[in-house]
């Protein structure tokens, strides 16, 4: 018996099969179906909050600040609050929110102490590197140099007011300049406490956890502190920040 053309049958079969197949991954790549990743391959970072660049190369600050401080204090440490926030807020209604409005949404509320704390540090470290700059210190010009003169009596006034909180903090927290009701005041802030908890506008701050200052001071805060008012403090910073009340 001639089985001729039944192997006709059957190569005209699989050639029709082959043929769809290959229309059919064709078409999937021309509308965007995406493609099976190689093994070797990583999926897309999603988290909500990454690592904002600093806004000065690592030795900027040097002799003040060193490169090895920036390379611990914001590669490992603010790095590690923005891996927690983000590792603790995944799945939760949290994830939609800016930094500021969870901060905002769970300074009161004990169960949520740790998204608060990580939420808190990763806003207080970025806000912290913008209030320094290569060859900061001086004087404030404009409309802050007016209301520091009227609320605190001088400049120098308030960098001792400002130098004696962050002095004065018992263990870790910040020293900031913040607007409160139409005035400028300096606070101090325990642990990962922020003025955003409390209804304050953050003009300015300084980190006095030790590990801001320790690699360059050891325990010397004092001299960490003349340091950035003197030569750090980034007043072009602060008055943007107080104009834009």
């Amino acid at each position: 018996m001639d089985n001729t053309p039944v192997n006709t049958q059957l190569n005209r079969r699989q050639f029709l099969t082959a043929t769809l197949s290959g229309t059919v991954l064709l078409a999937s790549g021309l509308m965007g179906v995406t493609p099976v990743l190689h093994a070797d391959a990583q999926p897309p970072d999603l988290s909500p909050f990454k690592l904002p660049p600093l806004p000065y190369g690592n030795d900027a600050l040097s002799p003040y600040i060193s490169a090895n401080t920036i390379k611990f204090h914001y590669g490992k440490h603010h790095q590690g609050y923005i891996d927690k926030i983000n590792s603790f807020i995944q799945n939760t209604e949290f994830a939609k929110y800016s930094l500021e409005e969870i901060i905002k949404k769970t300074a009161t509320i004990k169960d949520h102490i740790a998204i608060f704390n990580n939420a808190a540090q990763a806003w207080n470290h970025g806000f912290y590197w913008k209030s320094m700059k290569p060859e900061g210190g001086g004087a404030p010009t404009g409309a802050l140099a007016k209301k520091l003169d009227a609320d605190f009596g001088s400049l120098e006034k308030f960098k001792k007011a400002f130098g004696d909180a962050a002095a004065t903090q018992f263990g870790s927290g910040w020293a900031w300049l913040v607007a409160d009701r139409g005035n400028l005041a300096v606070v101090k802030t325990s642990n990962a406490d922020t003025p955003l908890a409390h209804g304050q506008v953050p003009i300015l701050t300084i980190d006095v956890w030790e590990h801001a200052y320790y690699l360059d001071y050891q325990n010397r805060r004092t001299d960490y502190i003349a340091a950035f008012l003197d030569h750090l403090v980034n007043w072009d910073f602060a008055e943007k920040n107080f104009t834009g009340i």
